[in-house]
């Protein structure tokens, strides 16, 4: 196979263009994988809107990613040929656009690929890449909360955990990785997502828009060891909200999925998240989640894909009216395309 087909951002706020783009062997530690869904996440029309993260132009996008092993490098010994696989790209790490998502035929390394059971649809398991690899950033970073590391039998260590934005895709992926390692989650949602959330293991969850949240998650977590705080969402509000309880617990670290504010109060420290770090900085993370954790996880069903996709459509043509649909706002679902 010379080429294959791609779908391609020509610059900033050009529509997404399908054409052809040769077709490249694995390398050493790579495996080549044929895509069989993917899902859309804002960092993918914002690349298009304000050419963040961009070096040059044509460029491939794309995080999460879902398919089949058609070959492997020769020094990959965790997966083989016809192995159904979840896979976080990497692209950014390097500028490949043979690792971005949005194409026929996609290269990655073995550190961000993850088996997936028959279990689970490629349209249920590729929600999951990025969120999961978001998540870890903050949570187990020794830069950024620094929790224990999840584990397929978990023991409870009475300490508590804030989640803000729980049924978000970064929430659910952060709910379910903090009470894997141990941690009692209490969580904010809207009501209707109450069930969902606590469906992944949140001890206790709480409507963010209560005139009351942060009296009510202060009397919450003060009934234990409290550890910080994830910020899911992290608009402006939502972080000066989380702020506002950790001042009254004494202090304590927010870690945000979005630039953390600059004017964070005294004995608050405020970090944002990068996915892709825990494959290079730090590498200990990824190996812990992607390679120690998920596959078993995801096979005996304590990990579950969250939230549930949204089928928008099949082809690499759709993308373009997927990244319109994500952009005018999706609530407990994530717009995933079928190829």
């Amino acid at each position: 196979m010379a080429q294959h087909q791609a779908a391609f951002l020509d610059g900033v706020n050009k529509p997404l263009r399908v054409g052809p783009i040769d077709t490249k062997k694995p390398g050493p530690t790579e495996v080549f994988i044929k895509v069989a869904a993917v899902a859309i996440n804002p960092v993918d029309w914002k690349i298009q809107q304000y050419g963040a993260f961009v070096t040059k132009w044509p460029t491939i996008v794309g995080e999460d990613i879902a398919g089949e092993i058609i070959e492997v490098g020769e020094q990959v010994t965790r997966f083989s040929k016809g192995q159904r696989v979840i896979t976080h790209s990497t692209a950014f790490l390097n500028q490949s656009a043979d690792k971005a998502g949005f194409q026929e035929y996609v290269l990655n390394i073995q550190e961000a690929v993850a088996l997936l059971p028959d279990s689970i649809s490629y349209e249920a398991g590729v929600v999951l890449p990025l969120s999961v690899s978001t998540a870890s950033a903050g949570l187990f970073q020794s830069s950024h909360l620094a929790l224990d590391k999840p584990s397929t039998t978990p023991k409870k260590n009475g300490k508590k955990l804030l989640v803000w934005g729980a049924s978000s895709s970064v929430g659910t992926s952060a709910v379910q990785l903090a009470v894997a390692a141990g941690y009692d989650v209490i969580a904010t949602a809207s009501e209707k997502n109450f069930g969902l959330v606590k469906s992944l293991g949140a001890t206790a969850v709480f409507d963010h828009r209560s005139p009351t949240i942060v009296a009510d998650l202060v009397a919450e977590l003060k009934k234990g060891e409290f550890v910080g705080a994830y910020d899911a969402i992290s608009l402006r509000e939502t972080q000066l909200a989380i702020a506002q309880v950790e001042q009254e617990l004494g202090g304590g670290f927010i870690a945000t999925v979005l630039p953390a504010i600059e004017d964070a109060p005294a004995k608050v420290t405020i970090k944002g998240t990068l996915a892709l770090s825990i494959f290079k900085e730090h590498a200990e993370v990824g190996k812990a989640v992607w390679e120690d954790f998920l596959p078993q996880a995801l096979k005996s069903g304590q990990f579950k894909p969250s939230p549930p996709p949204k089928v928008v459509g099949k082809g690499l043509e759709i993308l373009q009216s997927a990244f319109d649909e994500q952009k005018a706002g999706v609530s407990a679902a994530k717009i995933v395309v079928t190829l």
